[in-house]
Parts: C-alpha cells; sequence; structure tokens
C-alpha cells in the first residue's frame, strides 16, 4: 500500500552475524513531512561492511544505531511531498534515510544525482560513497606515484574494484586480491588490473610474490586478517597502507591476534594511517567530479550487485558481504 511505511528498526544487538531476530520489521504509518522537510520513496538501499559496526555498542566514528532506531544506511530515492525550497517533488536524491520504504529529511547531506547520466542504484556505489571512498584513499592517503605497485584486497568489492581503476588512471601497477577464479578473472579481464590473486587458492603468499616481483609500495586494506599480515612482509621500504575496513573480523566473536607481521612496520619505515570518508566531506565536489568524468569517458567500469526482497530481505541480504556471497556493489532493491 502506498500509504504505509515498513521499516527496520534495531531491536537486540548482534552476536556474530546479524540475524532477521535482531530487527523489528513492521508496517508504519506514513509520516508527513513538516516545514523546511520533504518525503523520499527510497528505491534502493546500499547495503555495506560498516552496517555490522553501527549495531555495536561500542565507541567507534559514529555514535552506534539506537535500539528502536530505524537501520541507518545510504539510500537513493525520488522526493515527494516536498516543503523544502531546495527539493522539488520528483528530483532523485541520495542520502543517510535507512532501511525502510519511506524517509523524512530537512535535506542535510543529502544529494541531488542525474539518472539520465547513471541508474539510481550507481550513485549509492561506484559514483556514491564507495567511488568516493577509494578517490580519497588513494589521493589523499596513499598518494601512490606513477609506477609503483597498488595492492588492493577486497578487488572485485565496491570500494576496491574502484580502487584498482583509480590506480591505473594515475598509471600505477594494480594488483587485486579476490575470493574465486570468476572474481579474479574479472577483476583483471573487465577493471584491467595487471594481476589478481585468489585468497581461496591455498598459496597466497607465493602467488603475491609472483604478482608483486617487485614488492608492494601501497596496500590499500579492506579486510584484514591473514590477507593484511601476509601483504605487511612484502611492502617496501617507506611504503604507504591506507585502511579502509577490516571486514574479515566484523563478525567475530573474540579479538583477532596480529598483525604478527607488526615489525615490518618499522623496519620498512612504513606510514599506516586509518581513514573514513566522513573525513573528507569538504572535499566530496572535488571527488564527485573527478569520478563522474571518468565514468562519462568510460575508465570506471562499475557492477552492481542488485538484490530484491525490499525491506524484509535486508539482514539476509547484508550477510552476504560476510561470506562473499556478492559479485559487485551490494544493494537492495526496495
Amino acid at each position: 500500500m502506498s500509504d504505509i511505511n515498513r521499516a527496520a528498526r534495531l531491536k537486540a544487538r548482534p552476536s556474530g552475524m546479524l540475524t532477521r531476530e535482531n530487527f523489528d520489521i513492521a508496517d508504519e504509518a506514513l509520516a508527513e513531512p513538516g516545514d523546511g522537510q520533504f518525503r523520499v520513496r527510497i528505491s534502493h538501499i546500499s547495503l555495506d561492511p560498516a552496517m555490522r559496526g553501527w549495531v555495536n555498542d561500542a565507541k567507534s566514528y559514529v555514535p552506534p544505531v539506537g535500539l528502536g532506531e530505524v537501520m541507518r544506511a545510504i539510500a537513493v530515492g525520488t522526493v515527494e511531498a516536498s516543503r523544502h525550497p531546495k527539493f522539488r517533488d520528483g528530483d532523485t536524491v541520495t542520502g543517510l534515510f535507512g532501511v525502510q520504504r519511506f524517509a523524512i529529511s530537512d535535506g542535510a547531506g543529502v544529494i541531488k544525482v542525474d539518472t539520465s547520466k547513471a541508474p539510481p542504484e550507481r550513485w549509492i556505489g561506484g559514483l556514491g560513497m564507495p567511488g568516493m571512498t577509494a578517490y580519497f584513499g588513494l589521493h589523499e592517503v596513499a598518494v601512490p606515484n606513477p609506477g609503483e605497485t597498488v595492492v588492493v584486497s577486497a578487488a572485485s568489492g565496491a570500494v576496491g574494484s574502484i580502487v584498482g581503476q583509480i590506480a591505473k588512471i594515475m598509471g600505477c601497477r594494480a594488483v587485486g586480491i579476490a575470493g574465486g577464479p570468476e572474481k579474479c578473472a574479472y577483476v583483471t579481464d573487465e577493471l584491467g588490473f595487471d594481476a589478481c590473486v585468489d585468497y581461496k587458492g591455498g598459496s597466497l603468499r607465493d602467488d603475491l610474490v609472483a604478482a608483486c616481483p617487485d614488492g608492494i609500495d601501497v596496500l590499500f586494506e579492506n579486510v584484514g586478517g591473514e590477507i593484511h599480515d601476509t601483504c605487511l612482509s612484502l611492502m617496501n621500504f617507506r611504503g604507504r597502507v591506507a585502511i579502509c575496513g577490516l571486514i574479515s573480523a566484523y563478525n567475530s566473536k573474540t579479538p583477532v591476534p596480529g598483525p604478527f607481521n607488526y615489525r615490518s612496520i618499522l623496519v620498512n619505515r612504513l606510514n599506516v594511517r586509518g581513514f573514513i570518508v566522513f573525513d573528507f566531506i569538504s572535499q566530496y565536489p572535488q571527488a564527485a567530479k573527478h569520478l563522474g568524468e571518468w565514468h562519462a569517458a568510460g575508465k570506471l567500469n562499475i557492477r552492481e550487485d542488485v538484490r530484491d526482497g525490499g525491506v524484509d530481505a535486508f539482514p539476509d541480504v547484508l550477510n552476504l558481504l560476510y561470506t562473499s556471497g556478492n559479485f559487485g556493489k551490494l544493494v537492495l532493491k526496495v
């Protein structure tokens, strides 16, 4: 029914993987916008690894989602019933709208997008926060030089796939790490990486040595764990490590050991820096400009993995991120 919202509200904090029991998913009355607000009819919801951390009651870069609150999520949709001077009915927008069919917004942090240039789901993927994360991780954190070797973990994912392509645009050698022959072939044949190592192949270090004969100058880390530890052992002098995510540990119930090759940071004088895309909010227009230009010029190959099921499918579809069940930017169609 068009006059009913459906929302996923956090009911209980999880231990391990998220389940349906952690959420109240139910119909709600459709809210009306007040002065200076508008309502968004959501079409697609971005599913991101960080969402698992957002439901933990722990100190982080953003406050945890509160019990009883709509689950936090970036989404894209169409403005309707606007009482805001800068947003009109029919505008397509992205913002932190949550896991629900409809959202009320005052416009803070909301960006208008042009669906004539790319489909809605792309504006919450390669041309949205994942693309900007890749852009800032390279341009502002790792700062690779032409000719250097950039290694990207989770290379077929939403962020990693863009990282390697930007690295190539910057004149670097891009080496990906992905799970399985199909994803590795996608990384090299469609995304244009110079090589891709299958971390499920059983010889991670040997394969990385073969793929990086001159060592690793830049590591763009999305995974952590054994992959991170192995890459540390192959870093070159004054290498840079941009830590974007540690998805291998997000559902762990106990502290994750390591890294055991921590000594490499000292011996090789590595620059290791964690970052969040929100650190660069004042530079979003710069990133959007470059990503848009590269996309229009055919320099960015972007893939979305769009799943049906609406709000009710949220917990199960989100967990695909932690079991390597998705292929490309994971999006839930509302």
